[in-house]
């Protein structure tokens, strides 16, 4: 069963895997796996299965603590989440 398409004026609609709020696509920055790391995707253009959250440090944590990254990416065992870390903290401070 296909499934119907978009009305005129709607947006993509994505889940964040931290707080599971859901949002428009536009607004949350999808990560994919990339060898043993989370790497963030902000074109949305790498291959892969992605994951969203919001680009925030909060949802960021809260994901982490509720482990699941490699649920969402569909990986066995843990990730490693410092480039990411990393990225969201430039992104909040602007820098």
């Amino acid at each position: 069963m296909r499934s119907k398409p978009p009305e005129p004026g709607t947006f993509p609609v994505r889940t964040c895997v931290g707080c599971k709020e859901r949002a428009a696509k536009s607004s949350l920055l999808r990560l994919v796996v990339a060898g043993d790391g989370i790497v963030p995707d902000p074109q949305a253009r790498q291959p892969g299965r992605g994951a969203y959250v919001h680009p925030s440090t909060a949802c960021f944590e809260l994901a982490l603590r509720r482990r699941v990254f490699p649920r969402a990416l569909r990986v066995a065992g843990p990730l490693d989440t410092a480039s990411l870390a990393s990225y969201l903290s430039q992104a909040e401070t602007g820098s």
